[in-house]
């Protein structure tokens, strides 16, 4: 029942609503609340599932790096293993012919060489190149009217690695030219 004012006697009116009316409305309501709190739980537990799965795929992936991480350095040690043997081998025999040892010690050089070319970091040869800030260090440059300027002319610290990666730029002097 709602009470109205009539304005011109100031008495108030009241008129009948019948309550049947309102009541659909009210279930109707009270359904799609239901449905709206029964869709925030669907989707709470879904955000909280998703939640500890990229938390189990956080700390699996760290593990899988871990492990690989581990991996690698062990078939880098493996690769250097025989190079050690063989500097051992060449102390053992330091005390026979100087010219054995030499040769021994440049066997093992090329071993180590081939050791970094392996791990995809072979060592360059930059003499007579254009110099690359890239790939080159200057580390002095000299005047060469037989050289062009510009173009490495002595590698005073090779470079190793190539355009993939680099593990170190070569350390060059550089031609100016005619003086």
């Amino acid at each position: 029942m709602t009470e109205h004012f009539n304005g011109a006697a100031g008495q108030p009116h009241t008129t009948e609503q019948p309550a049947t009316a309102a009541q659909p409305q009210v279930a109707e309501l009270t359904a799609t609340i239901a449905a709206l709190e029964a869709r925030v739980a669907e989707l709470h537990d879904r955000y909280l599932r998703t939640v500890a799965e990229l938390d189990n795929l956080r700390k699996r992936t760290a593990r899988e790096a871990e492990r690989q991480r581990a991996e690698e350095c062990a078939r880098v040690a493996t690769e250097w293993l025989p190079v050690l043997d063989n500097l051992e081998l060449a102390l053992r025999h330091a005390d026979a012919d100087t010219l054995a040892v030499i040769e021994g010690v440049r066997a093992v050089r090329d071993q180590a060489l081939g050791v970094l070319s392996r791990l995809g970091f072979p060592r360059q040869s930059d003499v007579g190149v254009p110099f690359d800030p890239a790939k080159h260090e200057a580390v002095s440059a000299v005047p060469d009217p037989d050289t062009p300027a510009g173009t490495v002319v002595e590698v005073v610290r090779p470079g190793y690695g190539n355009d993939e990666g680099q593990l170190r730029p070569a350390a060059v002097v550089v031609s100016t030219g005619a003086p």
